[in-house]
């Protein structure tokens, strides 16, 4: 096993394991142990529970975002100093400054993408796990916390049709034009999901001063560049696993607006 692979190990065994947790609960209240709908609303599971555990990390976010606000004055001072300056020593003296001031109040510019990041080994786990199910399927071998019975009927299972193991460029048996129109229709719902909670991200918490700094066209390209790099790597993600990440981008809009609600409350 690779360096990756045993670093990924814990997180491929936790993120199968709570698969099952959830596909065993659902199986002993009646829905079919073999239902692709059963193994669905599994990932769904799994999604709640990650997210849930994540909400502390969120509300960190939130006050660091309102702190971001609150050193606005400053850094508007700040870019009212440098104002005009261009050349490589005034500038990077200015970042410096930014840097300092950042410190100060507690927050950074990058905030935002805290809670995506601490979520991508799990996501990376949950494509290993789904990727590895036909394989090990053929094999008669089990994945992580899955035993090769569960394997076995997760390949098997499906959703209007379409396997969940399957993706876009492998088909992984079912009808291939069912395969193609739900891995497109999922897709496009993670793209657009991801791309209105980073609008909400930005708008939420960037006053008209924090968007002059020159920080944040840097963020900007993090923030907005990251739903192009999943809807172009959506052609190769199982659906399971497109499953996962349009629940976990409805979980943050969800959060967005109860956030933006609660501020504009008494």
């Amino acid at each position: 096993m690779d360096f990756f692979g045993t670093i990924m190990a814990p997180f491929r065994w936790l993120v199968s394991a709570m698969m099952v947790g959830f596909h065993d609960g659902l199986s002993a209240i009646g829905m079919p142990a073999a239902s692709g709908w059963t193994w669905t609303l599994s990932i769904i599971g799994l999604v709640l529970v990650i997210r849930a555990a994540l909400i502390p990390v969120f509300l960190k976010q939130v006050d660091a975002q309102q702190r971001m606000r609150l050193l606005q004055p400053d850094l508007k001072k700040l870019q009212d100093k440098y104002k005009g300056k261009t050349d490589p020593p005034s500038r990077q003296a200015m970042a410096q400054e930014q840097m300092a001031l950042y410190k100060a109040h507690g927050t950074n510019p990058f905030s935002a993408c805290l809670p995506m990041l601490i979520q991508m080994p799990f996501f990376f786990a949950l494509f290993q796990v789904l990727s590895g199910i036909s394989s090990a399927a053929g094999k008669g071998e089990g994945v992580g916390a899955m035993n090769a019975e569960q394997v076995m009927q997760f390949d098997q299972s499906t959703i209007f049709g379409v396997p969940l193991s399957a993706s876009l460029l492998h088909g992984a048996g079912g009808n291939q034009l069912s395969v193609w129109i739900l891995s497109i229709v999922m897709i496009l719902a993670m793209t657009a999901s991801q791309l209105i909670t980073q609008k909400q991200i930005m708008a939420r918490n960037m006053s008209s001063e924090a968007l002059a700094s020159p920080l944040i066209p840097q963020q900007k390209v993090l923030l907005y560049s990251l739903p192009i790099v999943f809807g172009v790597g959506g052609i190769v993600f199982p659906i399971g696993v497109l499953i996962y990440w349009t629940t976990t981008n409805l979980w943050t809009m969800g959060q967005q607006f109860v956030v933006r609600w609660d501020r504009m409350g008494p």
